[in-house]
């Protein structure tokens, strides 16, 4: 019997090559791979390999490979129609008729494979023709190179009505067939079928073959019904089964071990310019199981970037929220979510490739979103709201198919829970007397802290990319504190191996201030260098840019940041600021999640609540180092930290 191609491709997609192959060999994790003893012959090191992302296996003691079919074929003896018959029952999918009429079908497809080629063709010789200098334009202001417009073969719609009808006619295809491909519409009331995408700049969409199977139409006219078409349902494209960008991003992520899946067209073509060729992206839609499949296919944690405004988070709430039945150990999501109003091609132009990177590097886990999206901005001053977000991450947790991994998310969720319900900090003799408050009493009566969620990381875009000159440039100076502590430890060298530990673990905000930290640490981890040779050694290694800007700040820190201050005033000055430090980053993860609950929810309580911690903030900026006994033995006046 004869198979269609598209038949064996589905297969092929909904079984991992893992998952057949571990029926008769036991496998185990090795990098991207997985391993096992050959099944073809007696060995006692592995030499099977099994890649799901290629699709295929390797033996290298007999110098077999191939994909599920060849494995099943080769170790089961049975024959190939018997073989996808066994795989299709497994993969849930129902056998081909062996028909005229199935026979026509796979005919049909393939003529709808050709007009779809034609069209792309056309698209791209009207990109570079007399008419296509609008569109030029417009690609040039996106900064889409030529190189990118012919990789990802872009291309122009004309705006008359039957440009693209006329052409392919004159290649000998039927009007059914550009119907059926989506490439005209048509009806009832319409008389003449007519062209869909008119005046749009064109992305040809395809399958995991490279076959194209749709378009995506960007409208030119300002005032077009929509900024963004699509083609519609068809025989060949199904828009919750299909990536974007997907038959290239294969290897790339096979290369790199991961995935990143973006909201826009020229978001994945602006990031495969930029060294990212591994992106992805959706039809526009929602993410479905199938596209969450395709993923995994790819990468065990694909990351997922949406925007940090209200319709970005909620849009990664619903991705989280389809993959939580899917995932298992081997196989989940991470989230990065973008400063307000940027996406991928917005950062790449403001800041290049490695504030990108930054962004990926703190993405999300699954986890840590979950949780954002059930504390944030719930009420949790009484034992019934408590109870609520309780039973709330339970039936989270229970969402999980997989045994083990909902275990461990119950152990995470508790444990969370306590840190959130612990003991707090702020007490009511250190309020000042007054009305009562939102989740506490008045004057007389014990204040009840209220309390929101926290998250692990934030859940905005990291301290280091949002205060860099590309997104705020009144923030591109190292913060005050940050630069005190460093100045402190480079002319007293001493007092790193003193605080080695809690240094170690301190959360900068500039980027610059954490690897000379570590810098730093590394210097003194014998002898504590004077400070004149730690200084030449960090020069040696690369930081000069960094000891110039605090050069450049360090007067205004007065004489105890100085070599010749007492060691006792320096190491005060220092312990206050690493408290006074920790308690500023804490807030100001608290105003993440405030400022996100607000977005959310514009409530007059988020409100009052994103003010009272700006106002513990604004007070902690002017708190004076008030150590007993300092400046005993100098005479010199207490700093300002």
């Amino acid at each position: 019997m004869r198979f269609p191609p598209s038949f064996l491709d589905d297969i092929k997609a909904r079984l991992p090559v893992s998952d057949v192959v571990r029926r008769r060999v036991k496998l185990m994790k090795s990098g991207r791979e997985w391993k096992g003893l050959s099944p073809f012959g007696s060995e006692k090191t592995p030499s099977f390999f099994v890649n799901d992302q290629k699709m295929a296996w390797f033996d290298f003691s007999s110098g077999k490979n191939g994909n599920i079919f060849d494995f099943v074929m080769a170790t089961e003896g049975l024959s190939f129609p018997e073989t996808v018959e066994r795989l299709a029952q497994d993969a849930g999918l129902q056998l081909p008729e062996r028909s005229p009429e199935a026979e026509r079908h796979e005919q049909r497809r393939a003529g709808l494979h050709e007009v779809l080629e034609f069209a792309a063709a056309y698209f791209e010789a009207q990109l570079r023709g007399e008419r296509g200098g609008r569109a030029r334009a417009y690609l040039v202001e996106r900064g889409i190179s030529l190189d990118s417009q012919k990789t990802f073969r872009i291309g122009y719609s004309l705006g008359d009505r039957h440009a693209l009808r006329d052409a392919l006619a004159a290649k000998g295809a039927s009007a059914e067939t550009m119907i059926e491909a989506g490439l005209l519409i048509h009806g009832d009331d319409i008389p003449v079928p007519y062209d869909r995408f008119r005046d749009r700049v064109m992305f040809p969409i395809t399958d995991r073959g490279g076959r194209i199977i749709a378009f995506g139409g960007r409208a030119l006219d300002k005032d077009a019904q929509a900024k963004y078409l699509n083609s519609p349902e068809t025989t060949l494209f199904h828009k919750g089964a299909v990536l974007y960008n997907h038959h290239r991003a294969r290897k790339a992520a096979h290369d790199k071990g991961r995935v990143i899946s973006v909201e826009g067209y020229i978001d994945v073509i602006a990031m495969h310019a930029a060294g990212f060729p591994e992106t992805v992206c959706g039809m526009g839609t929602a993410l479905t199981p199938e596209q969450g499949a395709l993923l995994w296919g790819m990468a065990a944690e694909p990351i997922l970037c949406f925007d940090g405004d209200k319709a970005g988070r909620k849009a990664a709430f619903r991705a989280a929220e389809m993959a939580l039945p899917l995932i298992g150990p081997d196989k989940t999501l991470a989230f990065a979510l973008m400063p307000e109003g940027q996406d991928p091609d917005d950062i790449l132009k403001a800041a290049g490739p490695a504030a990108v990177d930054e962004v990926l590097r703190t993405a999300l886990p699954l986890v840590d979103l979950l949780w954002a999206r059930e504390t944030e901005g719930r009420p949790l001053a009484t034992p019934e709201h408590r109870a609520a977000l309780e039973r709330a991450l339970a039936e989270v947790a229970t969402g999980i198919r997989d045994e083990a991994l909902r275990r461990h998310y119950k152990a995470a969720f508790e444990q969370r829970l306590k840190t959130l319900f612990g003991p707090t900090e702020r007490s009511f003799e250190r309020r000042q007397p007054g009305p009562a408050r939102r989740g506490g009493r008045g004057r007389g009566g014990a204040f009840q802290d209220e309390r929101v969620g926290y998250l692990s990381s934030p859940v905005m875009a990291s301290a280091s990319l949002t205060q860099s000159p590309a997104f705020r440039a009144s923030h591109a100076a190292m913060p005050a504190r940050e630069a005190l502590i460093l100045t402190l430890l480079l002319a007293h060298p001493t007092l790193i191996a003193d605080h080695a530990e809690e240094l170690a673990g301190l959360d900068f905000a500039a980027k610059e201030a954490g690897p000379l930290r570590d810098a730093m640490l590394d210097l003194a981890q014998d002898d504590a260098p004077l400070s004149s040779s730690l200084r030449a050694a960090l020069g040696h290694g690369g930081y000069d840019a960094t000891l110039a800007k605090l050069d450049r700040v360090g007067p205004a820190f007065g004489w105890y940041s100085q070599p010749d201050a007492a060691l006792s005033d320096a190491d005060a000055v220092l312990r206050q600021a690493l408290t006074l430090h920790r308690k500023a980053r804490a807030l100001h993860r608290e105003l993440l999640s405030a400022e996100a609950a607000l977005a959310i929810d514009a409530s007059e309580a988020n409100f009052a609540r994103m003010r009272d911690i700006q106002e513990q903030l604004s007070a902690l900026a002017g708190t004076e180092a008030a150590v007993e006994g300092f400046g005993a033995s100098s005479g010199r006046p207490k700093p300002m930290l």
